[in-house]
């Protein structure tokens, strides 16, 4: 789960509350498999104390997402969290918008990922779900892909999903075949990740927007356990 708008709530008054901590604490009780936390250059939502604070106190795992910086390194090599995904990042958009270039940068993600990787911190790739960026990604060295699903979440007709979810099976087998553990996130919601789930060569969904917008009306613990019973039914349908 990630829980970057209870961040995003809070910080829109600058107050205390809601803390991310404590839903992410809430939501690992609930059966969320891991808490995942996306550190911006301006600190838009999570800062960095609540990092600190959550990797003193899971119970479960914390993923950390984060630009392929200096800056944000030296934050994770200080923190040490069990798995850093590398990310885009753009100051205007509201959220992760699309997947990174690895095919374009190969030598800087080498020695990124290396970096990391050498400090034991398990290290995925955010990246499109083509081929192109999955053999990049394994050329640089990443054991993990996150295949971004946002197309596929935001098809407006049934075609259009269809065709996306053909896409995602297709590059899941690909990455899985070189070797790679597959990922997947962005845009997933109760009425979509079934289809996404049940795909048996990802591992693990990151899930967050709809997590925080069904608890409003649930309750976090609902919200979350709901989530996990669909994609428990979906991987056995």
């Amino acid at each position: 789960m990630n829980v970057n708008h209870v961040a995003t709530v809070r910080q829109s008054r600058q107050s205390t509350s809601p803390d991310p901590v404590h839903a992410a604490l809430q939501a690992e009780l609930a059966g969320a498999d891991g808490i995942t936390m996306q550190l911006r250059e301006d600190r838009r939502h999570i800062q960095d104390h609540d990092i600190e604070r959550f990797a003193h106190s899971c119970q479960t795992k914390l993923g950390l997402q984060i630009e392929a910086t200096d800056a944000m390194r030296e934050v994770a090599l200080r923190i040490m969290p069990r798995d850093v995904t590398l990310v885009p990042e753009n100051r205007e958009e509201l959220t992760t918008d699309g997947g990174l270039d690895i095919a374009g940068r190969l030598s800087m993600y080498t020695d990124y990922v290396a970096s990391l990787q050498q400090a034991g911190i398990h290290t995925a790739l955010f990246i499109n779900p083509e081929e192109a960026q999955i053999e990049a990604a394994a050329r640089v060295g990443a054991p993990v892909v996150e295949l971004h699903t946002g197309r596929y979440a935001s098809a407006e007709s049934a075609a259009e999903r269809s065709a996306e979810l053909s896409r995602i099976v297709s590059c899941c087998d690909y990455a899985f075949s070189l070797g790679l553990i597959v990922n997947a996130g962005h845009g997933l919601h109760y009425d979509n990740v079934q289809s996404i789930a049940e795909i048996e060569s990802i591992t693990e969904l990151t899930i967050g927007h709809s997590l925080i917008a069904r608890a409003l009306y649930w309750g976090l613990p609902t919200a979350v356990s709901k989530m996990k019973r669909m994609m428990v039914e979906a991987r056995h349908r």
